[in-house]
């Protein structure tokens, strides 16, 4: 089953490709690789979502941000290719986390978006990552996620 029929089986609808705040690209393929550039969480109505992980926004909450970050990567997938079935599979993501000094727990936030690939791509999905925690993240949103996907000739 290809991804954009799993997004239906899922009942997931993508939120609308977010325009760059400064002076960059959303994307960038080149050949069979797309670059994504980092995206925050956004809620329904397009709000970024702030806050520190371990000080104002637990694990749980973390976890679901990455997982709306996740969602607007995937939008930009689409954007990019056309169809989410062009990915062949992802190769990295970096997550990183707005934390407290004493937050350990950065790589069960950012599962968020890595359980989400896996649920829409498959095995496809299972990519290298990192997840970091860092002191704060532009407009102090909690969480931002990158990622490199190969496309399929």
């Amino acid at each position: 089953m290809g991804a954009e029929a799993r997004l239906k089986e899922l009942g997931i609808v993508l939120p609308e490709l977010q325009k760059p705040v400064a002076n960059y690209l959303p994307y960038r393929l080149v050949g069979n690789v797309l670059y994504l550039a980092g995206q925050g969480p956004r809620d329904s109505k397009g709000v970024q979502l702030t806050g520190k992980l371990g000080v104002d926004v637990s694990i749980e909450e973390g976890y679901r941000r990455a997982r709306l970050v996740g969602l607007g990567l995937l939008a930009a997938m689409r954007d990019a290719l056309g169809s989410l079935d062009r990915v062949d599979f992802i190769v990295k993501l970096l997550g990183m986390v707005n934390a407290a000094p004493n937050f350990n727990d950065s790589p069960k936030v950012i599962n968020g978006c890595s359980d989400l690939f896996v649920e829409v791509f498959g095995e496809a999905g299972r990519h290298a990552r990192s997840a970091v925690g860092n002191v704060m993240l532009p407009n102090q949103i909690s969480v931002e996620i990158e990622g490199i996907v190969a496309v399929k000739s």
